[in-house]
C-alpha cells in the first residue's frame, strides 16, 4: 500500500464514522502567543477545548502538518541520526468535541489498524495511565478494560503520567491517554527478546504509532485539576510510523515517503545510499538530514514562514543551515542543492498539500539564495577557524561557540574541521558558553500566566466593530493577570466588543472601557487563538457591573485608510508588475502601512510611479466598499477573491471589493467607508527584505500630505542653493560629480603622503638578528592612510614587523603587520599581540596573523601603549 493511499484510507475511514475532514492548517501559527509552530494535531483545535469557541461539527478528522524543533519538542540534532526523528511530519487526528469518548476511539483504532491496515494484532501494545497520588488520580481502568476485548491482558501496560498523561501546557485541558505501540522486530528477535521489555524504552522498531488522548480535565495556574463540562477525544497518529509499519519497513526513511528524495540525492551527489545508522556512515546521516530538512523548510516558505533572523523564520533558517553544513562536510556539494530537492515535494504532495506545487518557483528561489548568503558565511567561518591560535593543540570553547553563534558551526563540524588538523575543540567551555545563552533566553522569554477568573457564562466574545466605535451594555466574561519579565500585565475578556483584536497585519485597537466612575485603559487588543483580550493598565474594581467600551476613534480612522490603501496596492502591484506578484506580509497601523510581496527583481522608479498613480487614482474615484460577510467560501472563490498562501480559511469568509474588477480580497480587517476618505498615498520606500521579497512602505491620508510638504521644501532649499534652479536636477548631479573628483584627488595626495612617511620611517627600523622592527606614533588623516603606510613598509623591508598609532580626532588607531614568514617560524600572531596594546589605551581589537587593527579612546597614553607594544613584540620574538 502506498503512503498516498494509506492517508487518503485513513481519512476516508473517518469519514465513514460521520467525521467532517478538514484541511491541515499552516505549519506556521498566527494567532497563539503561546505557539510558534504547530507540533501536534490539536492546535488549531485549542478554542474547542478551551471552551472559546464552538466546533462547527463534533467529529473531525485531518491530516496535519507539525514542527518540532523548539521548546520541549526539540528533535533536530536527532534528525538524520536515526530511523524516526523528524521535524516536519504528519500527524493524522481524529476528535470529538463532547460526542464519542473512550469506547469508540479504541475500538475505532483497533478496527483501522487490524481490519483495514492488516497490521498484526499479535504485534500491537497498548499503554494506559497508572494514576498518580500527586493529582490525586486513579489508574485509568475504564481504558484498560475496554482494551481487554482486543488484547491479552499481558500487552496492556500501565505506564506513569510522563508517558501517559497528556498536557496542553503548563495549564489548560489535559487527561489520560493509551498509545497503541507496535513491535517492528524480526520473529527470531522477538522471540529473544519479549516486545513487553522494549515499549517506551526508545527502541527504533519496537515504537508509538498512535496516541489517544482523553481529555477530561482543567490544569490551573496552581497545579490542580478540575473537571471539564464536556470529555472530549484528541488522537494524533504519526504519518511516517504507520507507513513503516505497514510497509513492513525498518525505517521511516525507507518507504515511499523517503525514498524518492533519497534516490534524487543519490543521483545529483554521486554518492551511495547505505541505510546505515552508525554515526560513523555521515554520508547516510546526511543525506537522511537533507530529506528531512528540505520538506520541512519548503512547507513551511509554502505557508508564508520566510527563513529570517528572528521568530519563527529563524528556526527555518536553522533547519536550512544544518541540511546545508551536513551536504557540504559529508557529501562535498559546495554549490547551492537543496532549492533542487523542492521539486521531488512538489510531486509527493500535488494532491494533499498542494500549495507547494503552486508556488514551486517562488520556494526554489527563497531557499536558493539562502544557500548562497550561508555558502558565504561558511567560508568565513573557515577563515575565522584559519585565524584561532592552535598551537596549544585545542580549539578554545568560546571559540567553537562563536563558529556556532555567528558562523552557524554546530559543534561536530568544528570538531570535524580539528580533527582533520590534529586538533582537538575544548567541549567542555563550548557547552558552558551554551547554557549561558540558553539562560539569558529563558531569562529573556520568562512568562508567568495566572488563571482567569471567571464572571459571566460568555466565553466567545461577538465583536461589532465593524459598524460600531462604542457599544454600551459590555460585560466582562473573564480577567487574568500575566508576568513578563516581573512586570504585571491585565487582560480582560468581554462578551461583545468593538476593539478589533491584532491580526492580518492590522494592529489592535486601543481605547477606554467605563465601568460606572472608573474608566479602564485598553493599551492594546490581541488575539489568543481567536479569544479577543483587551490588555488594560488595571483590572476594574468592579468587574461584574456593566460597562461602555469607546475606541480611540481618530486612530482608528488612520488605520482604516492604511488598510484599505493595502487592498488598492496589492491589485496596483499585480497590475503593474503581474499576476505573480502576492502578498507575504502587511503591517497596518495608524502611522504608516508596509506591504511585503513576492518579485524577484527591484522595482524601478518608473514602475513605482505607475503603481503610485493608479492607486491614487482609486482613491478619486470614490469607489464605495464591498463588505461581504458570512459568504460561503465557493462563492468567494467564484468571485474572484484572493486567498493568501499560509492562512487557514474556515467554510465561511468576509470578503472586501473596492470595484469588483480592481480589488477582491478575503479580509477580517478595518476599512474605509469610500476610497476617498484615504484621502492621498505616498510610497516612502521600496527594498527587498529576503530573496524574492519586496517591501513597500507608504503613507496615507495627513500624514502622505505632510511627507510631500517636506519633500517640497527640501527641494526649494536646494534650488534656492543653486544657482540656476531651472536645472536643479542637473546641477546636483554636476556637484556631486566634482565631489566625487575632488575626493580622488586627495586620497592620492594621501596616499603619496604615506609613500613619503615610509620613507622617512623606514630609516628608525630597528635591526635584529633574524627580524627587524619598527613601533612609532605617526600623524595622518585617516585609518586608510594609516593602513597603506604599514604595507608600504613591509614591502620596503623584508622580515619586518611594523606597530604603527595614530591619533584621529578624538580616538586612537593601532595597526601591526607582519611579514607572513615571520608568522610560520615564530608563531607570532598579530591579531593576539594588539590586544594588551589597545587595552591600554581603553580599545580593543584583533585580526589576522600578519596584520591586525585596533581603536581606542584615550589618546594621552598611545605613545606610552607603543613602547611597552615594542618590548612585548621582543619579548615573543626572542623568547
Amino acid at each position: 500500500m502506498q503512503s498516498e493511499d494509506i492517508r487518503k484510507k485513513f481519512l476516508n475511514f473517518f469519514k465513514s464514522k460521520e467525521h467532517l475532514i478538514v484541511d491541515s492548517a499552516p505549519m506556521v501559527v498566527k494567532d497563539d502567543p503561546t505557539l510558534m509552530f504547530n507540533n501536534a494535531g490539536m492546535n488549531q483545535f485549542k478554542d474547542y477545548f478551551l471552551g472559546n469557541r464552538k466546533a462547527p461539527e463534533n467529529r473531525i478528522a485531518d491530516t496535519q502538518k507539525c514542527l518540532r524543533v523548539s521548546g520541549k519538542h526539540n528533535d533536530l540534532e536527532e534528525v538524520g541520526r536515526d530511523s524516526y526523528h523528524h521535524t516536519m511530519f504528519e500527524m493524522l487526528g481524529n476528535w470529538s468535541f463532547g460526542d464519542y469518548f473512550k469506547k469508540e476511539a479504541i475500538d475505532w483504532a483497533w478496527e483501522l489498524l487490524v481490519d483495514h491496515f492488516g497490521l498484526d494484532p499479535d504485534r500491537l501494545y497498548a499503554t494506559v495511565f497508572a494514576g498518580d497520588h500527586t493529582d490525586g488520580l486513579e489508574a485509568d481502568t475504564e481504558a484498560e478494560q475496554l482494551w481487554q476485548s482486543h488484547l491479552p491482558g499481558d500487552r496492556i501496560l500501565r505506564f506513569d503520567k510522563k508517558d501517559n498523561f497528556w498536557e496542553m501546557g503548563d495549564t489548560g485541558p489535559c487527561g489520560p491517554c493509551s498509545e497503541i505501540h507496535i513491535d517492528l522486530r524480526s520473529d527470531t528477535q522477538r522471540q529473544a527478546i519479549a516486545g513487553i521489555s522494549l515499549v517506551n524504552k526508545d527502541h527504533p522498531l519496537v515504537v508509538e504509532i498512535w496516541n489517544l488522548v482523553f481529555i477530561q480535565y482543567n490544569r490551573l495556574a496552581d497545579g490542580s485539576l478540575q473537571d471539564l463540562p464536556e470529555k472530549h477525544v484528541d488522537t494524533g497518529m504519526g504519518f511516517e510510523r504507520l507507513v513503516m509499519a505497514i510497509q513492513q519497513k525498518q525505517s521511516n526513511y525507507d518507504t515511499d515517503v523517503f525514498q524518492p528524495v533519497i534516490s534524487f540525492i543519490e543521483d545529483k551527489s554521486g554518492v551511495k545510499y547505505g541505510a546505515s545508522y552508525d554515526e560513523s556512515a555521515k554520508s547516510d546521516i546526511a543525506m537522511r538530514v537533507l530529506a528531512d530538512h528540505s520538506r520541512a523548510v519548503a512547507i513551511a516558505i509554502a505557508d508564508g514562514c520566510i527563513p529570517s533572523n528572528t521568530g519563527a523564520g529563524y528556526v527555518i533558517r536553522r533547519i536550512l543551515r544544518r541540511a546545508i553544513r551536513y551536504a557540504y562536510s559529508y557529501l562535498q556539494i559546495r554549490n547551492p542543492f537543496v532549492y533542487q530537492i523542492t521539486d521531488v515535494w512538489c510531486t509527493y504532495f500535488k494532491e494533499v498539500f498542494p500549495e507547494l506545487s503552486k508556488q514551486k518557483d517562488y520556494i526554489k528561489k527563497i531557499i536558493q539564495e539562502e544557500e548562497k548568503s550561508f555558502l558565504r558565511t561558511i567560508s568565513g567561518g573557515l577563515n575565522r577557524l584559519s585565524q584561532v591560535d592552535t598551537s596549544r593543540g585545542v580549539i578554545d570553547g568560546k571559540i567553537a561557540f562563536e563558529l556556532y553563534d555567528t558562523y552557524g558551526f554546530p559543534l561536530d563540524l568544528t570538531n570535524l574541521i580539528a580533527g582533520e588538523r590534529g586538533i582537538k575543540v575544548d567541549e567542555d567551555g563550548f557547552n558552558q558558553a551554551l547554557e549561558a545563552q540558553r539562560k539569558r533566553s529563558r531569562a529573556d522569554a520568562q512568562k508567568q500566566v495566572g488563571d482567569w477568573t471567571q464572571v459571566g457564562h460568555v466565553d466567545e466574545t461577538r465583536f461589532v466593530g465593524y459598524d460600531q466605535l462604542v457599544v454600551d451594555r459590555v460585560h466582562v466574561s473573564k480577567y487574568r493577570t500575566v508576568t513578563i519579565k516581573d512586570k504585571s500585565q491585565y487582560q480582560l475578556v468581554l462578551d461583545q466588543t468593538c476593539f478589533y483584536a491584532e491580526a492580518g497585519g492590522q494592529v489592535g485597537d486601543t481605547g477606554i472601557i467605563r465601568f460606572g466612575d472608573e474608566a479602564i485603559q485598553v493599551l492594546d487588543t490581541t488575539k489568543e487563538n481567536q479569544l479577543i483580550i483587551h490588555q488594560v493598565d488595571r483590572l476594574p474594581k468592579t468587574p461584574d457591573v456593566e460597562g461602555c467600551a469607546k475606541i480611540d476613534t481618530e486612530r482608528r480612522k488612520c488605520i482604516e485608510a492604511n488598510h484599505s490603501a493595502t487592498h488598492l496596492l496589492h491589485a496596483a502591484l499585480r497590475q503593474v508588475l503581474g499576476s505573480h506578484v502576492e502578498q507575504r506580509g502587511s503591517l497596518v497601523d495608524a502611522d504608516h502601512l508596509r506591504f511585503d510581496f513576492s518579485h524577484f527583481q527591484k522595482v524601478t522608479d518608473k514602475e513605482l510611479g505607475e503603481i503610485e498613480m493608479l492607486v491614487n487614482k482609486k482613491i478619486r474615484e470614490n469607489i464605495e466598499k464591498g463588505d461581504f460577510r458570512d459568504l460561503p467560501i465557493d462563492e468567494a472563490k467564484k468571485m474572484g477573491a484572493m486567498m493568501l498562501f499560509g492562512e487557514k480559511y474556515g467554510s465561511r469568509v468576509r470578503m472586501i471589493t473596492f470595484d469588483a474588477s480592481y480589488s477582491v480580497e478575503l479580509c477580517g480587517g478595518c476599512h474605509v467607508a469610500r476610497t476617498g476618505d484615504i484621502g492621498l498615498f505616498k510610497i516612502k520606500s521600496e527594498s527587498s527584505i529576503a530573496a524574492g521579497i519586496r517591501r513597500i512602505e507608504a503613507l496615507t491620508g495627513e500624514a502622505a500630505l505632510s511627507y510631500v510638504t517636506q519633500l517640497e521644501q527640501s527641494v526649494l532649499t536646494v534650488k534656492k542653493l543653486i544657482k540656476n534652479p531651472n536645472t536643479i536636477q542637473d546641477n546636483v548631479k554636476s556637484l556631486l560629480d566634482e565631489n566625487k573628483l575632488l575626493k580622488k584627488q586627495i586620497a592620492q595626495l594621501r596616499q603619496k603622503q604615506a609613500g613619503s612617511l615610509a620613507d622617512t620611517l623606514s630609516s628608525k627600523i630597528e635591526k635584529h638578528r633574524d627580524f627587524n622592527l619598527l613601533a612609532a606614533v605617526v600623524d595622518v588623516p585617516d585609518a586608510n592612510v594609516l593602513k597603506s603606510l604599514v604595507f608600504d613598509l613591509l614591502k620596503k623591508e623584508s622580515n619586518l614587523i611594523v606597530l604603527l598609532g595614530a591619533q584621529v580626532g578624538p580616538k586612537v588607531l593601532l595597526m601591526i603587520g607582519v611579514d607572513k614568514s615571520l608568522c610560520t617560524a615564530h608563531s607570532i600572531h598579530a591579531g593576539e599581540l594588539i590586544k594588551p596594546i589597545a587595552a591600554r589605551v581603553r580599545g580593543g581589537g584583533g585580526g589576522q596573523a600578519f596584520f591586525a587593527t585596533a581603536g581606542g579612546s584615550d589618546p594621552s597614553k598611545l605613545q606610552a601603549s607603543i613602547l611597552e607594544g615594542k618590548e612585548e613584540i621582543l619579548a615573543a620574538m626572542t623568547h
